[in-house]
């Protein structure tokens, strides 16, 4: 059976709920071992391996390629020394990067496939294009400035994002959204600066310094060449390739072919053409002897456009727990969740106190499966958002979607039996769709209405799951919180310890 979102293609309903939950006992119970989300799982097949093995040959031998041209131009002395102060800036860059992919962290072979794409494929490439311009340029008579302004911000933007590219075409389902190319093309920036800052420090600043005055002329070159690369102007590969990511993120969302090739391309050129802008502002400075060119084309473009994307970066951090508020209630509709556990996935720091409760009540095993819980219902409302989206409608697409939701449904289910009902501080109840049936300290079981903003909960245990609404299968029934109201068995519901809050209402 298939709902019809409105404007949208029909789209499968979530699976019926679990069959019968295992309720836990009302005294607490040591935990059982963490379970833990696995990676997603393909097969791997010789063609896959293949293309695996050609891809890190590639990669290896472009940074052989590289040390090679950076040790002849530069020489031993500079190439270590510029190798060491282009490191320095990398961890923070790398960490600013990985603190957006928080809510569901990509697999780290992508990332570094990403940063090592940008570091030496894209470098190899762009140092040879480079050259060969430059080269050109002068039998034309035209002044060697005009390379960094007309060719290298195309040659360079456009082998930064070919990486990610690939990934796109090969991996898309490892794309959530423009998080995503933010993370992947801001890595490979960062790879593709880390190696041109060897070039600049090590060359620029040590070699011709210490070949003019000495060894202390050359150290303070660097020195100054540090400050005006590295710390006033770090952030200007990533943020050039970054609006290459926008698109790439875009056209990783949409089911429109027109969006999926346009966004990718508009992004390029925009990361092109503020390339040439930055490249521009130095050559006009040198040819007119006007320094302040270089203030007002730092302040007046350059940091608005980097303040814009990093605040652009930060509302995009929290899209994904935005959307599992959007799109898990889905589930809480088909029994699988209950509003209160999707009201605790909203947030990074509802996550982080839902772990440290898990902790309290199950120790590390309960923390590690509060952590295996949430990522898989962050993949499970990415891969409900993409079927609403109709990102796949071919038949095997589709059978592949709807094994890997069981899959992600069966792994919730395992991580929720290590925690939940092991709260001796929650009042003994259950959750039937509807209501709470919760044991009051008289000893009554009463019904207790859900609040229409939930507060942040310990999950609950849920009631046995009601027949499906139509007899050819499943579909969602109408109401804000799930199936219509159960009258519970004779005997009375099972005791569980359901939930509990971290003493305030959502914010």
């Amino acid at each position: 059976m298939a709902d019809t979102p409105p404007g949208g293609a029909p789209h499968p309903s979530p699976p019926p709920s679990p069959a019968g939950p295992t309720y836990p006992s009302a005294a607490p119970q040591p935990a059982t071992g963490p379970v833990v989300v696995q990676a997603r799982k393909s097969g791997l097949t010789w063609l896959r391996v293949l293309v695996m093995v050609g891809a890190i040959l590639f990669i290896a031998a472009c940074a052989v390629y590289m040390l090679f041209e950076l040790g002849e131009s530069l020489g031993v002395t500079a190439l270590l020394i510029g190798l060491g102060a282009a490191i320095l800036p990398v961890p923070v860059l790398v960490a600013c990067f990985l603190w957006l992919d928080r809510y569901e962290p990509e697999p780290m072979k992508y990332l570094v496939f990403c940063f090592a794409w940008g570091a030496f494929v894209s470098t190899a490439a762009s140092l040879n294009v480079n050259g060969w311009a430059a080269s050109l340029f002068s039998d034309w008579g035209l002044p060697d400035a005009l390379v960094a302004v007309l060719v290298a911000p195309f040659i360079e933007e456009l082998t930064k994002t070919l990486g990610p590219i690939l990934l796109l075409i090969f991996r898309r389902r490892e794309w959530s959204g423009i998080t995503d190319g933010l993370v992947y093309c801001g890595l490979s920036a960062v790879g593709f600066a880390m190696v041109e800052n060897i070039l600049y420090l090590g060359g620029h600043g040590y070699a011709a310094g210490a070949e003019q005055y000495g060894p202390a002329t050359g150290a303070q070159q660097v020195f100054l060449i540090f400050i005006m690369r590295i710390l006033l102007s770090g952030f200007a590969h990533p943020l050039f390739t970054s609006m290459a990511g926008v698109g790439l993120g875009i056209a990783a969302r949409s089911a429109d072919r027109r969006v999926r090739f346009l966004a990718p391309v508009a992004g390029l050129l925009l990361a092109m053409m503020l390339h040439g802008t930055w490249n521009l502002v130095p050559s006009l400075v040198q040819a007119t002897g006007e320094a302040l060119i270089l203030l007002y084309g730092y302040i007046g473009l350059m940091v608005p456009i980097f303040f814009g994307m990093v605040g652009l970066a930060i509302w995009l951090r929290g899209w994904e727990g935005r959307l599992v508020e959007r799109t898990l209630p889905d589930y809480v509709h088909a029994g699988w969740l209950t509003p209160p556990e999707v009201a605790s996935l909203a947030s990074l720091g509802r996550r982080h106190s839902a772990r440290r409760w898990a902790r309290r009540v199950a120790g590390d095993a309960g923390a590690k499966a509060m952590q295996g819980y949430q990522l898989a219902a962050t993949r499970l409302a990415l891969l409900r958002d993409g079927l609403r989206r109709g990102l796949d409608t071919k038949p095997a697409a589709l059978a592949r979607i709807a094994q890997e939701e069981q899959q992600l449904l069966a792994e919730i289910s395992a991580c929720r039996q290590v925690f939940v009902g092991r709260d001796p501080q929650a009042p003994v109840g259950i959750w039937d769709g509807v209501r709470y049936h919760l044991v009051f300290p008289d000893g009554v079981r009463r019904a207790v209405a859900a609040p229409e903003e939930p507060v942040v909960p310990v999950p609950v245990v849920l009631a046995p799951p009601p027949m499906p609404a139509t007899p050819g299968g499943y579909r969602p029934p109408a109401g804000p919180y799930g199936p219509p109201y159960r009258v519970p068995p004779p005997g009375g519901l099972p005791v569980s310890r359901p939930t509990g809050n971290w003493g305030a209402p959502p914010t």
